[in-house]
């Protein structure tokens, strides 16, 4: 070789850029001296096969659809979704709570007042009962006088006028008013007629009361009983 081939070539080596190892199969048929892949497709011998989700090098990855969520994202979504839930379930187990005493508290509160009012109901009839008692024995205590008086006639065979006339006059000042309708028109609201006489005609105003069979009585404006009457007409 001359040197001016030999300069020539140096030249040539120095302006070639550098790069990657040729990746076909080299003219002997032997695998590619950077590892590349063998005629046949397989990988080279300590490469993995390049797996199918995974993006090779240059690969554009394509975005995700609307609405579709990463893998990050939808645990972040089911995490909040899951603090909602235990902060409603946390607020009803409060609401529970609080109308369970609410409850509680007006139940106590009906059975002190059932109790207050039984109570009261009690109190209010022994005092009914007393008031009663006492009025009776008043009313006793101003019957001795006429008891005394009726003793006294019965005793002397006379008197018993007297003895009748003081028992009405203190059962009159209690309110017991005597009813004896004799010859007064009937009055179906404080008389029973137990008989009936024919009349002598010229009545034009109803049956009177011919006859008091038996006294009723009024007691403070009460008839508590009827009298016992005959009439006429």
């Amino acid at each position: 070789m001359s040197d001016t081939e030999s300069t020539v070539d140096e030249s040539a080596e120095e302006a070639r850029p550098p790069g990657p190892a040729p990746q076909g199969p080299s003219a002997e048929g032997g695998p590619p001296p950077d590892g590349g892949p063998s005629p046949s497709g397989a990988p080279p011998t300590g490469h993995p096969a390049a797996s199918v989700d995974a993006p090779t090098e240059g690969e554009v990855v394509p975005p995700p659809l609307d609405g579709a969520l990463g893998e990050g994202e939808e645990e972040e979504e089911h995490s909040l979704v899951d603090e909602e839930v235990d902060e409603a379930y946390r607020v009803m187990v409060d609401d529970l709570a609080r109308l369970h005493s609410e409850r509680q508290d007006y139940l106590d509160q009906l059975l002190r007042t059932r109790a207050d009012f039984e109570n009261y109901r009690k109190r209010i009839l022994k005092q009914q009962t007393e008031h009663l008692e006492r009025a009776a024995e008043g009313l006793v205590e101003k019957l001795l006088d006429v008891l005394d008086v009726f003793d006294a006639a019965m005793a002397h065979g006379q008197g018993f006028d007297q003895a009748y006339g003081k028992l009405l006059a203190v059962l009159r000042k209690e309110g017991l008013e005597r009813i004896d309708p004799a010859g007064a028109r009937f009055d179906p609201n404080e008389s029973d007629a137990v008989a009936h006489e024919d009349g002598d005609g010229d009545g034009d105003g109803g049956p009177v009361v011919s006859e008091v069979l038996r006294a009723g009585y009024r007691w403070k404006g009460r008839v508590v009983r009827p009298a016992m009457v005959k009439v006429r007409g």
